[in-house]
């Protein structure tokens, strides 16, 4: 049996409590989807240790009731305009 949206989210939720998740189905057969992923949980990992977070939060489910997914993984980013240092008053 397939996996729904719903339960790819809530498991990837269960892992990543603030995860941003989208997905798409990408052939409308409930066993082919497009997953991206923004979470701050994220940060300071590589690439292939956040796409490990995920795929431990679907456990088992990958290869048997999941057959297939691209997986995009990223840390929200933040406006330029809040990170950029105010500039400094000179006199």
């Amino acid at each position: 049996m397939p996996m729904t949206k719903q339960d790819i989210t809530q498991r990837i939720r269960q892992a990543l409590p603030d995860a941003v998740i989208h997905i798409d189905d990408l052939k409308g057969d409930g066993d082919h989807y497009k997953v991206d992923v923004v979470s701050q949980a994220f940060r300071g990992l590589s690439r292939l240790q956040q796409h490990r977070l995920v795929y431990g939060a679907l456990g088992d489910a990958m290869g048997t009731e999941l057959h297939a997914m691209m997986l995009s993984t990223h840390v929200e980013s933040t406006s330029p305009d809040k990170d950029s240092p105010s500039p400094s008053s000179t006199s």
